[in-house]
């Protein structure tokens, strides 16, 4: 494991049987990680809710575990979608909150809101980024075998990616959807201190997203300048300071494109 700033090793010419073995990898463990989607009696909840308060106040305690996990089951993914399921359900709730608070209690309008949600804000948008990263992270920063004591040839799974996003959505989960949620009669007011702290929230939780996700391929010892993964915060600073500027306010942008 290597986090350095300097430009990015590893090989950028991927093997292609190595990528199609891969690929070939996420089309075998997809379904049957669905099918335990829906196999509540044996999902692991009170480890679910372990790692959800522990990634809002110690990250880092999760993916320690990680490693655990990669010894006993041989995989660094989760087999247990109990994370991804615990994670929809809260969503679908604050959802209901929001739809409800914004007087939108007809029943098409909250599964419109559902599928903004859910669909599009949390699966449609992990799936690019898990692959992105997934891609970014085997062909650019994986360490090759034989070099840095690398004795065998590793890769990042697809489902871990996804993982890394499910743990990275959480706590903005918690920002964004429940915090906002109770200072919206704040965040929603016109005036320099609700821009300010409507647009600081939003960055602070995009922020952390992508710190959590650093930690999650940090820790992976066949990868090296996994800082690769902090450089959107730098995007975001200026983002905010533009927002504050032309006074922009991110909060109001979002709630009027669910509930106008």
């Amino acid at each position: 494991m290597a986090s350095s700033s300097l430009p990015l090793g590893g090989s950028s010419s991927q093997p292609k049987n190595n990528m199609t073995n891969m690929v070939g990898g996420i089309i075998l463990k997809t379904p049957e990680y669905l099918r335990r989607l829906f196999n509540v009696p044996q999902m692991d909840l009170d480890y679910t809710f372990w790692q959800m308060i522990n990634l809002c106040i110690s990250p880092s305690r999760v993916y320690r575990t990680t490693k655990y996990h990669k010894q006993t089951k041989n995989q660094w993914a989760r087999d247990d979608p109990a994370f991804l399921f615990v994670l929809m359900i809260f969503m679908m709730i604050s959802t209901f909150a929001y739809s409800i608070c914004f007087h939108h209690t007809g029943f098409g309008s909250y599964v419109k809101a559902v599928v903004y949600a859910v669909c599009i804000d949390f699966l449609l948008v992990g799936v690019i980024v898990s692959t992105v990263n997934w891609y970014v992270a085997n062909t650019y920063l994986r360490i090759e075998s034989g070099s840095s004591g690398m004795t065998t040839d590793q890769h990042v799974e697809w489902l871990y990616a996804f993982d890394v996003h499910c743990n990275s959505f959480f706590p903005l989960f918690m920002i964004l959807y429940v915090v906002q949620y109770f200072g919206l009669f704040i965040f929603l007011r016109d005036g320099f201190p609700s821009l300010f702290f409507a647009n600081l929230m939003y960055a602070a939780s995009i922020s952390y997203y992508c710190y959590i996700t650093f930690l999650g391929f940090d820790v992976l010892p066949f990868l090296q300048h996994t800082l690769v993964f902090l450089y959107p915060i730098a995007l975001v600073i200026i983002a905010l300071v533009l927002f504050l500027i032309f006074k922009i306010n991110i909060s109001q942008l979002i709630m009027k494109s669910y509930f106008d």
